[in-house]
């Protein structure tokens, strides 16, 4: 007996630990000990094994345990209930998941758990207590094994295997016993089989009535509508005169099971019928009289459908409706009427009348209810029976009643009823011995509400429960006499009316005063008695002493007996055949015989098997026939040898089924002979039974074809020999059984027959055989092997009844286990024989239906061999081979079986058991067969096919799930490491070890195995990875022997880790692990450089892949995704060169944006892919999405996908470059239908371009610093572009909800080195602008706003940063004296938009702007702000007139208060000229600028007053005042003459180009025109306040925080090219500090901007334009000169003496234009023309084409003529007449139609091959260089860099990258 150790104990209370070294426990904590020392232990806790500590001995109750493995490595046991070691750890397991589901939101499962681990634990106090009784203990511990197992499921844990409530160690028991508990186990959680045994509980709660005041009798029974009789008895329930039960403390008389209800009798025409009567007056509303007579008088009945209770909620109560009956008469029908619903003959007996009952159906058996429904039982409840037998008849089990018996009962009273039906039913409990002599006695009163007394007798029935012969009272319907009688009469005395006839039936004839009678009482009997019976015949059998002569008619009519009489009578009848046989055995034996037999085959019925106990206990204690044997083998024997000659077999197969019971009347029948005889006649005995197995074994060698009669019969012996044994041993020895059963199992007909049913049944009795008593004693089984194996063999070989020949086979091998020690002989040769056959049947060649149905059990024996087996055994079985070719099958069929083993489908999911003994066989066997491999197949018997078998076994199993022990709880691991240890370590180095050896065969395997080795490495256990990591050395250096290098090994790694690590595989310390042990292993070698190169590649790869796989496993799609994609994607480009995985990576990139909306940066991604193909013919497999196509076709589908997103992201300047491309595609082969839809496409995309409003967006610069970014963004600088409407605030914080542990930096200046090399995550996020580099389109002066906001936000590389700052000693008096600005421009990688919102910042560059440059750069901006407001007034593009005025006030006022007086005294003073005389021509800049806004001020009073509304008009006054001052406080009398001279040009170009314009909008005074801006569209304020100059000092921190109200900033504009001009582009140079003359800054060159003329050549005469509007580029003509322009502002009455509206009145001055250049007009876009020929009122072309741009003065207007007149050096040029031009189509119409049958075109060779159009297009789009001219009319200028440049070249800034090999042919 086990006594507390000092290993392991509780803590009694909390330590805190607060001394040295001290461990801190809390209360109930398990420790385990470790030392002693002074009253103080150290140990650890069983939680946290790693962390040991002190603490005081006092607090700890030790516990009872024993150690294994004393030492190092011991291991403490507990000596506790199994139960409660796993109930322990189960719950600790539970603890930490049942928290989970409550962080996960799973409500349901939290609750009902914490219900359930709250029961436990109060079963296990109960256990713990050990005051439990044998019985209860096991009904608890089922109750916990039976919730373990719930909980387990619920929360997807392991199957546990148990026996007997306990688990079962694996290693105890053989592997096929603990697949059948597993089996067993996984089966009944499966599949529940459904009760045959039902029950209905019923609970009474209350009446509820109105009109209660009387006492109730409830009675229920459950009724059978179908049958109309009643199915149980009655249960009765007493109720107050409140509804409520008498005796509320006494639960069983309100509490009621009905047992025993079938299956059948679930069915919707079941009921359970409720009969209420009252106790009390006559009549219910009667008053109350001085009467005591209490009167049992009908109330009501109820009744419920019991197919309705098993769908409703067994939880709820329910409310039974009661309905009276209208006359009484019809009461006893009451409930049938109810079912048949006839409505006519009840009525509801009130509105509020109901019963309550909790009805609740429940299935089992009744002691296993007992167990489940604990409570129920404890708490009372009456039991009530089905009426009669239930449908299994129980020996001995007497039905007994739950009410009262008593000795009379008064019946119900119907009033004013002469022939009363009462329908009551009674159950009279009487018992045996006073059955004979008992009758019953009816007695009839009459009841009167007059009559004060007793009720009146006035007759009287009565009737005998017994006959004179014995026989009771027939059950059935009887007919008794009413006998009449005085009030008075006394019936005690019985005898006095015994002797008259009591039923109509009986009377004699001559009676015919009684028979007249009318009167008559009806009763129906129905007697239950195991012990009585109504049956003549019966009892003639039983009494066939008195008369001999009828024995024989007994013994025949025997048979016709129902069999529940038999039964009853059992031991009397069998008393009686045999004590016939003793007396004349000759005369009646055989008849005998039969009848035994005919009783014994009785008990097989299932209704009456429960009785076979009572025939086991006749024989065993009451059988006294010591002379019967004799007589029973005599006739047995009789009736074998007549098998074979008889035609009728079917009696002889009855007699043979009986052999079981036969045989133990023979055996105990010969042991009652020798006991009384001391043994005689024993050899004579013996000889007899030899005999009667001659003629056994002759009968059974009979050969049969087919299913013969005789073939039946040996069947049916079969199926009942091996219940013989048993008996054979009670007289024979072990070995003699043993002999009979091998001679007898050996007489079987060898040649099989397929359809012949006996080797089935040949089977099941050796399987009986292999699980009898006689196969377990080690003796007989020596005797019983070869006959089982051989017949095991036979069946599995030929794969027959394999089910059955499997549990043949686990019951052998079960049995071996159990004797470990015992016969090695029997175990070699049950090995031997079947181990090949069972290889056989688990390989994966049997493709049989049958096969995989019983393949478990197979592996469960196979795995219980190989377990079996030890050293000898696989000596033996290798020796076994002849040859080296069958010793190889051998290997490589064992290799692929344990695959299948190994796989995740062999057993189900929860069977992690016996997962891990499997896996510990497999890696037990493949120890001993790897040595196998070397001995027989290395060197020069190498066979490549058993290796490479053999590794990718063991790769296989190390990677198999259910070895990964990092994903298992602290405990499971801990438990599967103490049993098998880490068993992926073992095979690692079994597979470390087996490579070793391999030599110069190594070669075989590379690259082959490099994929599944680093899928074992990346296994995450260190001891492993440290043994197969530098197997990746060994392959490289045996690879660099072979080839000189190991692109070979690294090409399969590259490809490998992807897939590996997108699985979830690896981790950073695998990546720094492969690293360090990989360079440590080449240090000593030649190839030392290339191997730090491949190492280098493959760790960077690993750092993407992980950055990738931790980034996608967050939920939305963010920046970081995409960016880590981006990383990923240009790794596979330019440093590995991966094509198929660049793709791959493409449009994993593609779907990410497609997710998050950004429609632009999808099409750039797709177009990565779509540049790799050509138009060309070839094949293309299928691949991702794409099915198998041409390259043109592909290409042609991306086109079309990529146009969609461009529409969809608003960039359609880009999609119609495509949709060109397609155009061409499709005309150079005449797809002419497609053509259509194409230029359609284009046509809507140009329709967009102008109708649709674009958003801009805002550009910001993001720093991510420190170590803790991911690898692609750390310590690196990117711009970004900002969603729609995103502005600083907005974008800030969604980069730091993407990376929520990120520290957002305050300020803008570069971080030191101590913030990159923080652990930690900083962002730094500012605004920038961006500078557009398509400056010739911006500055292009009849270009609309809706084309320039393209150019301006796309295609950008750069962008810029300014910070203001004072340099020197500020002056407080004029701060723009020291006023500077650092400048940041930051060049990208690649434009944006690109494949990404994102790029990294390449290069970034740092100027300082002067204060003098400065000064100029602001008043630039602001002249140009005011141009800008100016003219979206005169357009009308604006709502009000509000923000003009603003901008009006804010530059007056800064001026009037100081503003450009500041400028002046800062700069124009004599210090300052003589200080800087390199700034004269700035200064002089700065003083053409003041004029200039001088001069544009005064224009925009002018439009100002025009619009200016009338409660404005004193704001108007005050600023024409302030202007004077302005003008007085400049000097300004006169603007000097180049102020005068230059134009004033306003960003929106010519109104003419405004598609909506009408021409009277080029004046102040302006015409209705369009708004066509939004609100949101005003260009914003400058960055630093509008309001005043001064304060821009202040203003610095608002181009930190980037508060700009607009993305069209003022603030970064050019300066204007020309010191002439007032244009200015809305972007600034990046060299601003260029000290240059302005003068030198020209425009830009006339080609460039006649760079999208065509010429006209192949345009039909209709399409062809004027040489006006498509002038020749080459023309020598169209040379730029300038031509002096005298036009001033002065002089407008001079040109325009005859201007004035229809109102006659005069208009204000126009701004002064650009002078013109006396060139030709140059080209306007598409838009233009059509703006021209479509929306413009006058066939005629306005303007002139001098200057390129329409002078705001040159025409006047004539509203009614409709005409422009007009006016400069050119005359007007006409139009082509307008033509209808197709309407938009948008580029959702129909899909182009792929044509097959692709004709060439009938041009010249020359004309097909060049291009149509000169627009220069990226390189993936573009078409070789041509010189024939385009036929096609102009196009939008384009620009795209990376995948769209503006031409095919490179961009310069950005390294080429390594060019991708072409191999798309297989993509």
């Amino acid at each position: 007996q086990s006594v507390p150790i000092e290993k392991e104990g509780k803590m009694l209370a909390s330590f805190r630990g607060t001394v040295q070294h001290g461990l801190p426990l809390e209360i109930g904590d398990t420790v385990q000990i470790l030392e002693k020392c002074e009253g103080w232990y150290r140990g650890f806790i069983l939680k946290n094994p790693n962390v040991k500590g002190i603490f005081p001995s006092s607090y700890i109750h030790l516990k009872n345990a024993h150690v294994k493995n004393k030492g190092q490595f011991e291991t403490v046991i507990p000596d506790e209930d199994s139960v409660i070691t796993e109930m322990t750890s189960t719950l600790r397991d539970w603890g930490a998941m049942w928290k989970q589901l409550y962080v996960k939101n799973e409500g349901d499962l939290f609750h009902r758990l914490w219900h359930v681990m709250n029961e436990i634990l109060d079963l296990r106090r109960q256990v713990l207590v050990g005051h439990l009784t044998h019985d209860r203990l096991r009904d608890v511990k089922q109750h916990i094994t039976a919730r373990l197992d719930w909980g387990n499921e619920q929360l997807g844990l392991d199957l546990v295997p148990r026996r007997e409530f306990s688990m079962v160690d694996p290693d105890e028991i053989s592997v096929t016993e603990l697949y059948r508990l597993m089996e067993h186990r996984h089966r009944k959680k499966e599949t529940s089989t459904p009760a045959s045994t039902h029950h209905l509980f019923v609970h009474v709660k209350s009446l509820m009535s109105a009109n209660l005041g009387e006492e109730l009798e409830v009675f229920f029974h459950i009724y059978d509508g179908r049958e109309n009789r009643p199915l149980s008895e009655r249960f009765f329930v007493r109720l107050n005169k409140s509804g409520l039960p008498k005796s509320p403390e006494k639960t069983e008389r309100q509490c009621t099971l009905f047992v025993d209800l079938g299956s059948s009798d679930l069915r919707k025409d079941v009921y359970i019928v409720v009969h209420i009567i009252r106790i009390g007056r006559m009549g219910a509303g009667e008053k109350k009289n001085q009467c005591n007579v209490q009167y049992r008088r009908p109330f009501g009945c109820a009744v419920v459908s019991i197919a309705d209770l098993l769908t409703a909620d067994s939880k709820d109560d329910h409310l039974l409706k009661v309905y009276t009956c209208n006359t009484e008469s019809e009461w006893s029908q009451i409930h049938e009427n109810i079912i048949k619903k006839a409505n006519s003959r009840y009525n509801l007996s009130g509105s509020n009348t109901g019963l309550a009952v909790a009805l609740q159906l429940l299935h089992g058996d009744i002691d296993q209810l007992r167990r489940e429904y604990m409570v129920l039982f404890t708490r009372g409840v009456s039991i009530t029976r089905k009426l009669g037998f239930s449908d299994v008849i129980m020996p001995g089990r007497i039905p007994q009643t739950n009410i009262t018996f008593v000795d009379e009962y008064h019946s119900l009273v119907l009033y004013h009823n002469n022939s009363p039906r009462w329908g009551d039913q009674i159950k009279l409990p009487i018992p045996v011995d006073m059955f004979r002599g008992s009758h019953v006695r009816f007695e009839f009163r009459h009841c009167s509400t007059k009559d004060k007394g007793e009720k009146k007798l006035f007759g009287y029935s009565f009737v005998p429960l017994m006959q004179e012969d014995g026989r009771t009272l027939p059950d059935g319907t009887h007919e008794l006499i009413i006998h009449k009688c005085e009030e008075n009469t006394s019936l005690a005395d019985c005898s006095r009316y015994l002797k008259q006839p009591f039923s109509k039936p009986n009377l004699p004839s001559n009676n015919q005063t009684l028979k007249g009678t009318k009167e008559s009482f009806w009763i129906t009997s129905f007697l239950c008695s195991t012990k009585l019976t109504q049956n003549g015949d019966m009892l003639d059998l039983l009494k066939w002493r008195a008369h001999p002569e009828r024995i024989n008619d007994s013994l025949s009519k025997l048979k016709e007996i129902d069999g529940s009489e038999i039964v009853k009578f059992l031991q009397d009848t069998l008393d009686t055949l045999f004590g016939i046989l003793d007396e004349s055995s000759q005369r009646y034996g055989l008849k005998v015989f039969d009848s035994l037999v005919h009783i014994i085959n009785l008990l097989q019925d299932s209704k009456f098997q429960h009785f076979k106990p009572v025939m086991d206990t006749y024989i065993e204690s009451h059988f006294a026939g010591a002379l019967s044997y004799r007589d029973l083998i005599k006739v047995l024997k009789w009736y074998v040898d007549r098998i074979v000659d008889a035609e009728h077999q079917d009696h002889i197969q009855q007699v043979l089924k009986a052999s079981e019971y036969i045989f133990k009347y023979i055996i105990q029948s010969r042991r009652l002979f020798s006991l009384a005889t001391g043994g005689q006649n024993e050899e004579e005995f013996r000889v007899c039974i030899h005999e009667l197995f001659m003629s056994i074994r002759f009968f059974l060698s009979q050969e049969n074809k087919g299913t013969t009669p005789v073939a039946q019969t040996q069947a049916v012996f079969l199926r009942t020999f091996p219940a013989i044994y048993g008996e054979l041993l009670k007289i024979f020895t072990v070995r003699e059984v043993a002999g009979f059963v091998r001679e007898t199992l050996g007489s079987l007909p060898t040649t099989v027959h397929p359809d012949c049913p006996l080797e089935a049944v040949k089977l099941q009795c050796i399987a009986k055989t292999v699980e009898s008593q006689l196969y377990i004693n080690p003796d007989s089984r020596c005797i019983l092997l070869p006959v089982v194996l051989r017949v095991l063999q036979a069946h599995m070989q030929e794969q027959r009844d394999l089910v059955m020949c499997a549990q043949i086979l686990s019951s052998m091998l079960s049995l071996i286990k159990k004797e470990e020690n015992g016969t090695a002989v029997s175990i070699t040769y049950v090995i031997m024989t079947t181990i090949y056959t069972v290889l056989e049947i688990t390989s994966p060649c049997s493709p049989s239906h049958y096969v995989l149905c019983c393949q478990g059990e197979f592996v469960a024996c196979l795995l219980a061999l190989l377990r079996q087996m030890s050293d000898k055994h696989y000596q033996k079985l290798l020796q076994a081979f002849s040859s080296k070719d069958d010793l190889r099958d051998f290997l490589l069929h064992i290799f692929t079986v344990f695959r299948i083993l190994i796989r995740p489908e062999m057993f189900p999911k929860d069977w992690t058991v016996m997962r891990l003994v499997t896996n510990n066989v497999i890696i037990t066997t493949v120890l001993y067969l790897s040595d196998a491999l070397r001995k027989n197949f290395l060197n020069d018997k190498f066979d490549y096919k058993v290796w490479d078998s053999y590794f990718y076994l063991s790769v296989i199993f190390i990677n198999q799930p259910c070895l990964q022990l990092e994903s298992f709880s602290p405990s499971k691991r801990k438990k599967i490491l103490e049993k098998y240890g880490d068993m992926r370590v073992m095979m690692g180095c079994e597979i470390f070890s087996m490579w070793q050896n391999l030599g110069e065969h190594k070669l075989n395997f590379i690259p082959a195995m490099i994929g599944p080795f680093l899928e074992v490495t990346l296994v995450p256990q260190p001891d492993l990875r440290n043994v197969m990591i530098p197997i990746f050395h060994d392959m490289m250096d045996w690879e660099q022997r072979r080839s000189g290098n190991f692109k070979q090994v690294e090409a399969k790694l590259i490809d490998k880790l992807d897939s590996l690590m997108s699985e979830g595989k690896g981790d950073e310390t695998y990546r720094e692990l492969f690293n360090s042990i990989l360079l440590k292993k080449i240090e000593r070698e030649t190839w030392r450089e290339s191997g730090i190169s491949l190492i280098a590649t493959v760790t960077r790869l690993m750092e993407r892949l992980l950055d990738y796989r931790d980034c996608m496993k967050l939920g939305e799609v963010d920046g970081k995704k995409i960016g880590c994609t981006v990383s990923l994607l240009n790794f596979y480009k330019t440093e590995l060169n991966k094509e198929e995985m660049y793709i791959r990576y493409i449009h994993k990139l593609y779907d990410l944006h497609l997710k998050a909306q950004n429609y632009t940066e999808a099409s750039y991604t797709l177009l990565l892919y779509d540049e790799l193909l050509e138009w060309s013919d070839r094949p293309l497999r299928e691949f991702l999405n794409y099915p198998m196509q041409s390259e043109w076709q592909r290409k042609e589908y991306l086109h079309l996908t990529i146009i969609q997103n461009f529409d969809r992201g608003k960039c359609w300047e880009n999609g119609i470059i495509l949709c060109r491309e397609l155009a061409d595609q499709y005309e150079s082969y005449y797809d002419y239908r497609n053509l259509s839809k194409m230029r359609m496409m284009e046509a809507s995309l140009y329709d967009k371009i102008m109708d649709q409003q674009r958003l801009e967006p805002e550009f910001f610069r993001v720093g991510f610093y420190g170590k803790k970014f991911p690898f692609f963004l750390r310590n690196k600088e990117f711009v970004c572009r900002g969603h729609d409407y995103e502005r600083l605030e907005a974008f800030q914080q969604r980069m730091l909800n993407e990376f929520p542990h990120a520290i957002a930096m305050q300020h803008v200046n570069q971080p030191d080195q101590t913030i990159y090399q923080a652990d930690a995550q900083y962002l730094q996020i500012y605004a920038v602008t961006p500078i557009p580099d398509s400056q010739d389109v911006l500055q292009r002066d009849g270009v609309p706003d809706n084309i320039k906001s393209f150019y301006k936000f796309n295609h950008i590389w750069r962008f810029r940063y300014d910070r203001p700052f004072h340099k020197g000693t500020k002056d407080k008096e004029n701060e723009f004296k020291s006023l500077w600005v650092e400048r940041t421009t930051l060049t990208l990688i690649q434009s944006l938009p690109g494949i990404s919102r994102w790029f990294e910042v390449e290069k970034r560059e740092l100027v300082e702007v002067s204060p003098l440059e400065n000064a100029i750069e602001v008043i630039e901006n602001k002249n140009l702000q005011l141009r800008t407001l100016i003219t979206q007034c005169q357009s009308r593009q604006m709502q009000n007139i509000n923000p003009l005025t603003m901008c009006l006030n804010g530059v007056i006022d800064a001026a009037v208060n100081g503003g450009l007086a500041r400028y002046q005294e800062a700069f124009f003073v004599k210090d300052y000229v003589m200080n800087h005389p390199e700034d004269g021509e700035k200064i002089g800049r700065l003083r053409e600028l003041m004029f200039e806004q001088a001069h544009i001020l005064e224009y925009g009073l002018a439009v100002h007053e025009k619009f200016v509304p009338q409660d404005m008009r004193p704001l108007h006054k005050k600023l024409v005042d302030q202007f004077h001052l302005m003008k007085s406080s400049l000097g300004i009398q006169e603007f000097p003459a180049y102020v005068r001279a230059s134009p004033v040009h306003f960003t929106n170009g010519s109104p003419r180009t405004c598609r909506n314009s009408v021409p009277s909008i080029i004046s102040p005074d302006g015409g209705r025109g369009v708004a066509r801006r939004s609100l949101f569209s005003y260009p914003a304020v400058n960055r630093y306040s509008s309001s005043s100059l001064s304060s821009q000092a202040s203003n610095e921190v608002s181009n930190i925080t980037g508060q700009s109200e607009s993305s069209d900033e003022v603030f970064n504009m050019q300066p204007s090219p020309s010191t002439s001009s007032l244009s200015s582009n809305h972007s600034a140079s990046p060299n601003v500090t260029s000290s240059a003359p302005s003068s030198a800054r020209g425009s830009p060159q006339m080609a460039e901007k006649h760079k999208h003329s065509r010429e006209n050549a192949c345009l039909s005469p209709r399409e062809r334009p004027v040489s006006a509007i498509f002038p020749n580029p080459l023309d020598p003509a169209q040379v730029m000169r300038p031509a002096p322009s005298s036009w001033s502002l002065d002089s407008v009455k001079e040109g325009m003496p005859h201007s004035s509206d229809s109102g006659g009145r005069m208009l204000c001055p126009p701004v002064p234009p650009r002078p013109p250049y006396s060139v030709p007009p140059f080209t306007p876009s598409p838009t233009e023309c059509q703006s021209a020929s479509l929306v413009s009122n006058s066939p005629v072309l306005s303007g002139s084409y001098s200057s390129g741009i329409s002078s705001l003065s040159r025409c006047s207007v004539s509203e009614a003529s409709g005409t422009e007149l007009p006016t400069g050096d050119h005359p007007p040029h006409q139009l082509p007449p307008p033509t209808t031009l197709p309407n938009s189509v948008s580029s959702s119409s129909d899909e182009p139609i792929r044509r097959e049958n692709k004709t060439p075109p009938p041009y010249s060779v020359y004309e097909r091959n060049n291009p149509r159009r000169p627009v220069p297009l990226p390189h993936s789009l573009s078409i070789p260089p041509q010189t024939d001219p385009p036929a096609l009319p102009p196009k939008p200028h384009q620009l795209r860099t990376g995948s769209m440049k503006l031409d095919g070249t490179a961009d310069p800034r950005v390294p080429r990258p390594r060019p991708l090999p072409r191999k798309v042919s297989q993509l």
